[in-house]
């Protein structure tokens, strides 16, 4: 995060990483915008000499007309320069908001699953539009404007102070409050515009929040609740807006009546000057002609300077992100994965320790794990014991803090983290399905490279093949198949028709090892084992943890560990654990299975008939 104090001109000098393919044109229509400045300065100049000339002597009618003719072509080229202006500037300026918003989304991606636990969606969604949005009008606008209208001030202040030097300095003894307005204004503007913009990340996370859950305000009637706290926040939001506008206004009113005043006390001045005959008539429009010509550009200062302190604000809050290294890296010199071994993968956890920050109490305290070559192993433990947590340090979606996880003998950090995530594949509990048919869903779990190398037949192929493993035949009754969108998130599926369109994508790329957090959780024990038995015929040399709640997953696997206060306290079978280990045979009663036979599933069937049934 870019330190408070760090100055505005510094903090969106940091933006030029971007920017730079833009600059040329954006310099370009700088320039262009400058020129025609200047050229409407040079208008009084030309009206200086035609009054003194023509006007106020017996010059002739063509002097007149030539003067006219030349401020027609100073108008007419002023007008093309502010043309070329545009033209040059808005295609490389939206250029540079989809680069830095690629370049957000990338680094997103690329960030672990701890920044996600802590940044809302809603922020992160603030920042990738509306913020960049603000920062791209600042490019492309803001900034060749500031630089314009400062630019025609000061050139314009020293055109008056040439013209008549006492005229000149009286306008700026009025420049000195607004410089002294326009300082307060910055260091006030600039917190509240900060503010607004985490407001309005805030309230996006609460509409994120609110939509994600509608089912839950819908059945508990908490409709009401909701919107009351979304209008507290809304309102929060609409004070702080209209307390950037107070400031704003006050600005612009001091920028508008300072100057007025300023020219008004002037005028008095220069007429008893031309008067007296000390500045000619010429010189005196030719004064409050360039006053004129600068009457815009001052008043905008005040916006300007409003919509650089946005844009600093959001490029504050893009940075926030962007300098957030990932936790996670690739590491300098890579270790490949050994290819993989006919018989399956072996999987061993030495001593893992792991812990959410420094400081915190370790999850998991020294585990010691073994999965043979295409072994199935279960992992059991009371709700909170780390199962989850230690199923994400396969994968290395996190990283151990002590100890090492090795796959067929190698340190996952060793690897890059792209060749251990296509080995290892992961379905969880709660399955998060993406706004696409069930085929791209399914096709997820394939390298992008491997998908798109097989032709349309075969990737239908895959997809049946992985979806009939996971019994999902439901797919077939969807009105479009395959091909059917299931809509954002899934949630257009039940509970365990999303679990097993899930565990088809986790098993398309036929891993060397499966992940499963209790990914079957939705299913009666009926369907699940079909599907498990389905797993053992497609898998057989695939390596597979399962966190499992349920006696009968339990039952299915060919052994069982046991998570005890952050250490494993017993691995072996099922029938051997129940006789002989006291905390497993709690935690199968705690999680609500009778560990002797329950009734979990239609018609009857008990976990000991399914345990029966695969043994």
């Amino acid at each position: 995060m870019p330190p408070a104090d760090i100055s505005t001109t510094r903090a969106l000098l940091r933006l030029v990483r971007w920017a730079r393919p833009a600059l040329p044109r954006v310099v370009a229509g700088g320039s262009a915008t400058l020129v025609a400045s200047l050229i409407a300065l040079a208008v009084p100049q030309v009206l200086r000499g035609v009054v003194n000339g023509p006007l106020l002597t017996d010059g002739s009618r063509a002097a007149v007309v030539q003067a006219s003719l030349l401020v027609l072509l100073l108008g007419v080229l002023e007008a093309v320069l502010v043309w070329c202006r545009r033209a040059l500037i808005a295609t490389p300026g939206t250029g540079v908001e989809r680069t830095m918003r690629t370049d957000l989304f990338r680094h997103l991606l690329d960030l672990p699953v701890a920044f996600h636990d802590r940044w809302s969606g809603g922020q992160l969604l603030q920042r990738s539009m509306s913020d960049l949005h603000t920062v791209r009008r600042w490019m492309v606008f803001g900034l060749v404007q500031l630089v314009v209208s400062a630019t025609t001030v000061l050139v314009g202040t020293v055109l008056m102070l040439v013209t008549s030097p006492l005229l000149g300095v009286v306008y700026l003894l009025g420049a000195l409050p607004v410089m002294v307005l326009g300082f307060r204004f910055r260091m006030d503007y600039k917190v509240v515009a900060r503010r607004a913009r985490d407001q309005a990340g805030d309230l996006a996370t609460r509409v994120e929040e609110s939509v994600h859950g509608i089912r839950v305000l819908k059945a508990f009637g908490r409709g009401d609740d909701a919107l009351d706290d979304f209008v507290q926040q809304a309102d929060e939001l609409r004070g702080t807006e209209l307390d950037k506008a107070r400031a704003q206004s006050r600005m612009s009113f001091a920028l508008a009546w300072i100057p007025e005043t300023t020219l008004a006390v002037a005028l008095g001045l220069g007429v008893w000057l031309a008067a007296s005959d000390r500045v000619s008539v010429g010189a005196l429009v030719a004064f409050f002609a360039t006053a004129a010509v600068m009457t815009r550009p001052v008043e905008s200062l005040g916006q300007l300077l409003a919509m650089t302190l946005d844009a600093r604000a959001g490029t504050d809050r893009f940075l926030d992100v962007m300098d957030t290294a990932p936790a996670l890296a690739d590491p300098e010199r890579p270790v490949p994965l050994p290819p993989a071994p006919a018989h399956g993968t072996r999987v061993e956890l030495r001593g893992v320790r792991f812990a959410h920050g420094a400081g915190s109490r370790e999850v998991l305290r020294g585990v010691d794990l073994v999965l043979e070559p295409g072994e199935t192993m279960a992992l059991v433990g009371l709700t909170g014991s780390g199962k989850t947590t230690l199923l994400q340090l396969v994968p290395r979606l996190y990283d151990v803090t002590g100890g090492a996880v090795l796959v067929d003998g190698v340190d996952v950090r060793d690897v890059r983290r792209h060749d251990v995530r296509g080995a290892v594949a992961v379905a969880f509990e709660d399955p998060i399905l993406f706004s696409a048919s069930v085929r791209d869903n399914v096709l997820m779990g394939l390298p992008p490279q491997e998908v798109a190398s097989m032709g349309e037949d075969a990737a239908t192929e895959v997809v049946r093949a992985a979806l009939e493993v996971a019994s999902a035949g439901f797919v077939d009754r969807l009105p479009h198949g395959i091909d059917t969108v299931i809509g954002e998130e899934g949630m257009s599926l039940s509970g365990g028709q999303r679990q097993r369109v899930a565990l088809a994508r986790a098993i398309a790329g036929r891993p060397r090892v499966l992940v499963l957090d209790d990914p079957l959780s939705a299913l009666d024990v009926a369907t699940e084992a079909h599907v498990t038995e389905g797993l053992r015929r497609a898998l057989a040399t695939t390596t597979t943890l399962v966190v499992a709640h349920r006696t009968s997953t339990v039952a299915l696997a060919d052994r069982v560990a046991v998570l005890e206060d952050g250490r494993i306290t017993g691995v072996g079978r099922h029938a051997e654990l129940l006789a002989t280990h006291p905390h497993y045979r709690y935690v199968l009663t705690a999680e609500g299975d009778d560990p002797d036979g329950a009734d979990d599933g239609p018609g009857g069937t008990t976990t000991r008939d399914v345990a029966a049934a695969h043994r």
